[in-house]
């Protein structure tokens, strides 16, 4: 049997993707084993699919002052020496690696062992963490058109990212009765990350009793960000996180509201949900979500609200525009050629497994 070890954490886009590949690598004779942090987000993500699960120790290089950066290279230095150990005893045919700086050590490691590396950029530019192993990988995937002029050309493969299988599975009147819903009015999702985003929980709530006149409103607020006042408002729901009925809910949403990190707007588009963009600002962040947001706009798939842009007005009129006009991008979204990931990523590694 082939075996294959995924790396990745430190967000949930750097799970997700590893998680999504899973049933088609099973599916093609692989073994699959997991290596991540001792006790990161990807621990219990991973662990919830019974797939095997190594913990190294790890550490993250900073572009600015901070005391850690005095001890992380040293936590590096001994995750690199524990992955290579583990690799050692897994004996992969290839390691597949969604980023994050747990997984700088294993794609180093890895290398070092001569075992065939890919890995995966969700951002417009590469993170530093990618950037570190770009150089020893064999492939290297990308979300976006602009991306493959940051990468070498012999490497570079425009992949999208891969979606779970059970988003597809959605069943609209079953995400309306879970909401307590109805079907004769269309449905907003708003979405803030796994963190929330106070500003456009702000921005939806002030202008909620004009938008509640034609919409209905489903609102994950992220956690302790939910307003009890308007618990029992006709319309609206409010839930700090969703997990198990989120694709019932994308699947009644008529129009997405979202944050602009790579693993979300990719999954609203192979969902071909028309959607509002309104990424972190570059005060809050590398500027990664702006770029992808841009991109998505200049394709036809997204509208681009920048945060600082909000008003009532200009929030208001940006929601019944995009509405009125989902049926184009509908239209653009169901023309990309970026939903064919699973298959793409699964063949390289099929390629590479076989040198």
């Amino acid at each position: 049997m082939k075996k294959i070890v995924l790396t990745g954490g430190g967000t949930a886009g750097h799970v997700t993707p590893n998680i999504a590949l899973m049933p088609e690598l099973k599916n093609r004779g692989y073994d699959i084993s997991y290596i991540g942090s001792y006790e990161g987000m990807e621990k219990g993500m991973i662990m919830e699919t019974k797939t095997p699960y190594y913990g190294i120790a790890t550490g993250k290089l900073r572009r600015y002052f901070d005391l850690k950066n005095f001890t992380d290279p040293f936590r590096i230095i001994k995750g690199y020496f524990e992955a290579r150990s583990r690799l050692k005893k897994i004996h992969p045919d290839v390691v597949f690696s969604k980023g994050g700086f747990v997984a700088v050590p294993v794609v180093r490691a890895a290398h070092a062992l001569k075992i065939p590396v890919i890995i995966h950029e969700s951002d417009m530019t590469p993170g530093l963490a990618n950037k570190l192993c770009i150089p020893v990988a064999s492939k290297v995937c990308c979300n976006f058109p602009e991306t493959l002029k940051y990468l070498p050309s012999d490497k570079a493969v425009l992949s999208g990212s891969p979606i779970r299988s059970e988003l597809f599975e959605g069943d609209r009147s079953r995400g309306l009765h879970f909401c307590g819903l109805t079907s004769d009015k269309p449905v907003i999702l708003i979405m803030g990350g796994s963190l929330g985003a106070v500003a456009v929980n702000e921005a939806v709530r002030a202008v909620l009793p004009e938008l509640l006149k034609d919409f209905q409103v489903i609102h994950l607020c992220g956690k302790g960000k939910t307003d009890k006042s308007l618990n029992n408002v006709t319309g609206y729901v409010q839930y700090e996180f969703i997990k198990e009925e989120l694709r019932d809910l994308l699947a009644a949403a008529d129009l997405i509201i979202s944050r602009a990190g790579a693993n979300a707007i990719c999954e609203i588009l192979a969902l071909r949900k028309p959607n509002i963009l309104i990424p972190l600002p570059a005060a809050a962040s590398r500027g990664d979500q702006i770029l992808n947001a841009e991109s998505f706009q200049k394709q036809g798939f997204s509208y681009l609200l920048p945060e600082e842009e909000i008003t009532n007005e200009k929030f208001l009129d940006t929601i019944h525009q995009v509405y009125s006009d989902r049926e184009n991008y509908q239209k653009q979204m169901a023309s990309s050629q970026q939903n064919q990931a699973i298959p793409i990523i699964a063949d390289l590694i099929d390629q590479l497994a076989s040198v």
